[in-house]
């Protein structure tokens, strides 16, 4: 049987794992195991972290839909409720811009749902 050398693609995947870690700190840019294991845990962080932006964004919206709603003298829930009671499908980001860029509107939103 013929012997195989790996050298060649051996050689390929540790360049390309060291090129991935560019710009991290220490060992971790120019030594395979430590890249590797810098790679590892960054990209599982970006995993989880992609699934909490999510989160963080919805929070943001809602209270500054809140901050907005009491200035017209009503409460988050009770926008929230008389939305769904009037049938007005608009998402928490699109109501947070509107309170932030087109405050009219949003007046105008708020007063629906009041009466």
């Amino acid at each position: 049987m013929v012997r195989v050398k790996r050298g060649v693609s051996a050689n390929k995947r540790r360049k390309k794992v060291i090129k991935a870690a560019k710009g991290y700190k220490w060992s971790r840019k120019s030594k395979y195991i430590a890249a590797k294991q810098a790679l590892m845990k960054a990209w599982s962080y970006a995993y989880r972290d992609r699934k909490v932006k999510k989160r963080v964004k919805r929070q943001l919206w809602q209270v500054q839909i809140n901050a907005a709603c009491r200035e017209n003298g009503t409460t988050y829930s009770k926008f929230i409720a008389g939305l769904k009671k009037n049938a007005i499908e608009l998402d928490r980001k699109i109501l947070s811009q509107l309170a932030k860029e087109n405050n009219n509107l949003f007046i105008k939103i708020v007063e629906k749902v009041k009466a």
